[in-house]
């Protein structure tokens, strides 16, 4: 089984629903429990041996440049620039990298924080072309990814679809062949110009409903949390409080 080697973080908005904190800096680079949310993402990557993460980065891309060397790290990190980050969501940062989707590949949401275990979980799952991270719990809002499961396949994903039974963390793994369709399927959606407005998993979306092999593996029991609004800051704090 091939494992991944190479992780895309999608970090270019800037999270203008984090305002003020985000005024002078991406939400990428707010600060939890002494590290930032990419530092954390980095070191995690790193530690379930990933060997290089590409970063797509948009709104103060120099600060991000900054922490990256400032880090230190041993894992080799490259940043791409998406120039369309004030106008277009995060297809377009997919649009921008779209050669490194040239094997198997992680893709992960600037905005989420994950805790020991949830990158080696998904690295050990069984190899398919497409497999999408998730988790589940009592109630969804408005705000959450939702995902519609059956029998390990993902059969739809989107904010507003009917049925769900899970959400997405925006943390996935492509085989090389996976990895081709959504290459393929992102130059698409960016053929039309509403793709600018367009999720990324919605292309996951269309993939799935056409017969692409997407499966979900789950973290139930494990740490993570997305960062959207003023109030995930302190919750993510809380989290990550106790986290080495």
């Amino acid at each position: 089984m091939n494992s991944p080697n190479r992780a895309i973080i999608l970090a270019a908005g800037q999270g203008k629903r984090l305002l003020p904190l985000t005024e002078a800096r991406p939400k990428c680079l707010i600060e939890l429990s002494g590290r930032s949310l990419l530092a954390w993402q980095l070191m995690r990557l790193q530690a379930a041996g990933v060997e290089e993460t590409v970063i797509v980065t948009g709104f103060r891309a120099d600060a991000v440049e900054a922490e990256v060397a400032r880090l230190g790290l041993t894992m080799p990190v490259r940043l791409a620039f998406n120039p369309f980050y004030t106008v277009s969501d995060n297809t377009a940062s997919c649009w921008i990298v779209r050669a490194e989707f040239d094997r198997d590949v992680l893709v992960l949401n600037g905005d989420t924080l994950f805790g020991p275990g949830v990158a080696e979980r998904l690295l050990a799952a069984p190899e398919v072309a497409i497999t999408v991270t998730i988790d589940r719990k009592p109630s969804y809002d408005a705000d959450d990814m939702k995902v519609l499961t059956e029998d390990g396949r993902l059969r739809a994903i989107g904010k507003t679809i009917e049925a769900y039974d899970a959400e997405s963390i925006g943390f996935l793994r492509f085989s090389r062949e996976g990895a081709a369709k959504f290459a393929a399927g992102v130059e698409q959606v960016l053929s039309h110009p509403e793709g600018l407005r367009r999720w990324y998993l919605s292309v996951i979306d269309e993939l799935a409903r056409t017969g692409v092999d997407v499966r979900v593996c789950s973290i139930e029991g494990l740490e993570w949390g997305e960062m959207d609004f003023p109030q995930d800051v302190d919750a993510l704090n809380r989290l990550s409080a106790g986290w080495g």
